[in-house]
This record gives structure tokens, sequence and C-alpha cells, in this order.
């Protein structure tokens, strides 16, 4: 039969098979057309709409692209082999460069214990009772933590003004007994008169301050609260358990610190008596 049609074996036992399925045999029975015979042997297909494949998992192949030894050649071979009806090899390159050039970049800090502090002002004030006439105000907070404890500081002022700034820092070295060897605060405008990126210009009472102590300021950049994040981030932990919930009834009071922040610039004038002690740092 196959040499008589011109046709390859398995070409006519497939068209057999279907025969078989169907329920004819030679000879054919009588009236049988030939449109019907063929749409009796070759049915068509059933209707399906156009399948859209899962997008691939981009975080887990960001991810396993950092170890050493896989491309992305090598990962659009596992997915292809998961997914046959997915990306081609340069659509799935496009598509993953794309969804990483979309991802927000952050800088991994290393810090030694005793090296850093970094502070923070919280935007939100939290109600204050003055301790002589008892009337509530609205206080500032200055957060701060160790780079690599994150120990907190938390201390509320009743304005952002100098005084209190440079008071802070006094107390907070104070607490800590010693100062450690920088300190990124953030671009609050008593300290730093003109934010710049590699050079801000600070208040020559805050210099002072920093002289006196033995420290080095940096300020964070304008608009990256990732710079000084650890102080945000330790100082609101130590200040939750201060202050409460914004519903309590408002018991800081903060009289007696404002007293000592009114002396702040008159100490810098006056030689200091012992040189503030260097926190112990960690060797690299």
């Amino acid at each position: 039969m196959a040499r008589s049609l011109g046709l390859r074996r398995p070409t006519v036992a497939a068209y057999v098979q279907r025969a078989q399925v169907v329920g004819l045999s030679w000879p054919l029975p009588d009236g049988l057309a030939a449109a019907t015979l063929e749409q009796r042997l070759l049915p068509p297909l059933p209707a399906t709409g156009p399948r859209t494949p899962l997008p691939p998992d981009w975080a887990t192949g960001h991810h396993e692209r950092k170890r050493q030894g896989v491309p992305l050649f090598l990962l659009w071979q596992a997915e292809k082999a998961a997914t046959p009806e997915g990306f081609q090899s340069s659509g799935f390159c496009q598509a993953s460069r794309a969804w990483a050039s979309k991802l927000t970049l952050v800088m991994r800090q290393s810090h030694r214990a005793g090296e850093t502090r970094l502070v923070a002002s919280a935007g939100p004030s939290i109600p204050g009772v003055n301790g002589r006439p008892g009337e509530v105000h609205a206080a500032a907070l200055l957060l701060a933590g160790l780079g690599a404890s994150n120990s907190p500081s938390v201390e509320a002022t009743w304005t952002q003004s100098l005084p209190a700034w440079l008071g802070s820092h006094g107390r907070a070295f104070a607490a800590l007994a010693g100062g450690p060897a920088l300190v990124v605060p953030d671009n609050l405008t008593a300290a730093v008169t003109r934010t710049h990126r590699y050079a801000p210009a600070r208040t020559r009472p805050d210099a002072a301050l920093a002289h006196h102590d033995g420290v080095a300021v940096i300020p964070a950049r304008a608009a990256k609260p990732r710079d000084k994040a650890k102080g945000a981030v330790g100082g609101a932990r130590g200040g939750a358990l201060d202050c409460g919930s914004a519903a309590a009834p408002p018991l800081l009071r903060t009289g007696r610190g404002q007293r000592g922040d009114r002396r702040a610039l008159a100490r810098l004038a006056c030689p200091p008596l012992h040189d503030t002690p260097r926190l112990q740092t960690q060797p690299r």
C-alpha cells in the first residue's frame, strides 16, 4: 500500500490506526463522501485560547546570580526546562536586566565597636509637660545609636535649636563615658548651614563642640536617610519604651535638661578640665 501510494510506511500506518479508531474498514461504506472521510480521519483540534506563561521568579534568579559560576544563560536553561513555552534566551536576558535595573541600591556599612554614632531627629513631636508651670508643649526627639551595637539614645528637647543640639550631644557623651571617633548626624538647620554631598558647611559652635570632644563629624547626605538608618532604628527602639503610644498621657518632663542646654555654648568657651575619653574601638 505504501509503495502504490508513494508514501512512507509510518504515514500509512498512522492513517490505518486512525481508521480503526473511528470504526472504518475496507471496503468503505457506499455513499461516504471524501470530505466526510477526511473529517472523520482528521478531526479539527479543539479551539483553545493562547496560553500566557507565568513570569519567572526574578528575585530568586537575582539572588542565585550572586553565586560564583551562575550566569544568566544557566538560569535561562533551568527556566526553559521548567516552562518550555516561556522566554527564549535573548528575551530572558533582557527581561532579567530590566527587572534588576529597577532595584534600589543599598550601601552596606560595616561599623567597628565604639567607632561610629549615628544621629537622627525624629519628624513627629511628642507632648511634654513643663516641670514648673505644668503646661503641655510639643517636644522634639533626638534619636541616636552606636553603629556596631545599636545602643540606643533618646532625648527630648523643647526645640531643635543649636543649644539643644549641642547639649544633647554633650549629655550623650557623658552617658557613654566617652566619645566615638565619628558622628554622623542629620542635616539639622541649627547645625548645618549648607548641605553638600562632599563638603557640607557646619556652624561654628557645632564644629567647636566636635573639636572640644575630639570627634569627627560627617553629616549624612541630604535626602539619604539610610546613611544614618541605625540612628533612627536604634533610637526608636529605646524611645518606644519611654514615650509609649500616641494615646498615652504626656508624662515627659524635659525642663531640667533644657537648663543644661542653655549653658552648652558657655562651656565651649572654657578650657576643658579633662578631655573626653575615646571609646575603645574594635580592631579591624
